[in-house]
């Protein structure tokens, strides 16, 4: 990616073109889209960042500017540097140690301890904006799940994008069956290979993992494997309220639910929309601006 778009503006007006973001189904995909503080010492000063592989075209500004309610900020726009994006983001992502796991990108060193997992996962394609907040909280989720004696034999991991949570999943229930899926092409060959690096074994079996492409749950190879004791969904507050029907329907009675990507701002919307879905909610983490939660399917 050589070029990038920057807006400023307060916190609710760019966590609310974020939400357009995600109603945007005509969306490019190629244009990466983030938001974040400025500074840590700023927390309501936020910046829009989208990135791009080509220089800005006319189409590509009003896109953005569809995102914001009213007057658009004024665009930064800039070239960047001939340098490999994967590299300089490698650098950037610190370390992950999140209850009972260290995940690394392989600029930084394992970390060889009693009791603790660790993941070595590159930065990629397939590893979104924003991911860093979330997949520690989902990571500290699953294992205080585990602590509190949920048992898992089949699980699923939605968005899975790198194929981590199906990793972490595996690592707390090594016998499980499971079953990761992104609506991404790009994906399988992303967790394959992370997959191979990090020994996780692919396969249908138990202690196996599985990746197939699909959007949502809308898949035979997903309905075929299920229902499922955990599913997981790291991925945005739209479609997970409009998926919460379809995961209720494929857990099993008092089956786990774990979601994440949802601003702490729109967990309201996701909470109701699965309550309508029999689930109820087992416990809560924020992150940051992030919420994660976990969900339990009523019983028989």
């Amino acid at each position: 990616m050589s070029w990038k778009i920057t807006a400023f503006a307060p916190r609710p007006v760019i966590e609310a073109a974020l939400v357009a973001h995600e109603d945007a189904l005509d969306w490019d995909p190629e244009i990466i889209l983030s938001g974040s503080e400025v500074a840590e010492d700023r927390p309501d000063d936020w910046q829009l960042e989208a990135w791009l592989s080509h220089k800005p075209k006319a189409a590509d500004k009003a896109a953005l500017a569809a995102l914001f309610a009213g007057d658009a900020p004024k665009f930064t726009i800039e070239k960047l540097p001939d340098t490999d994006w994967l590299v300089a983001s490698q650098q950037d992502l610190q370390p992950i140690h999140a209850g009972r796991f260290h995940v690394h990108t392989p600029d930084h060193p394992a970390r060889d301890e009693p009791g603790l997992f660790d993941f070595t996962i590159p930065a990629s394609q397939a590893f979104g904006t924003g991911q860093h907040a979330t997949t520690a909280g989902c990571l500290t989720m699953l294992t205080h799940m585990k602590a509190q004696g949920a048992v898992v034999r089949n699980c699923a991991d939605i968005g899975t994008g790198t194929g981590l949570l199906a990793f972490a999943a595996l690592a707390l229930w090594p016998r499980a069956l499971a079953t990761a899926s992104d609506i991404d092409a790009v994906c399988p060959d992303v967790v394959k290979a992370n997959a191979q690096s990090n020994g996780v074994p692919m396969g249908p079996g138990a202690g196996q993992l599985v990746m197939t492409v699909a959007d949502g749950m809308g898949h035979p190879l997903l309905a075929a494997r299920g229902p499922y004791d955990l599913i997981m969904a790291n991925i945005l507050a739209g479609p997970l309220v409009s998926l919460a029907p379809d995961f209720g329907a494929a857990l099993v009675p008092g089956g786990h639910l774990l979601l994440a990507g949802l601003l702490e701002t729109q967990e309201a919307a996701v909470r109701a929309a699965c309550r309508k879905a029999g689930l109820r909610l087992a416990a809560r983490l924020v992150n940051g601006d992030w919420s994660i939660l976990w969900l339990r399917k009523r019983g028989r």
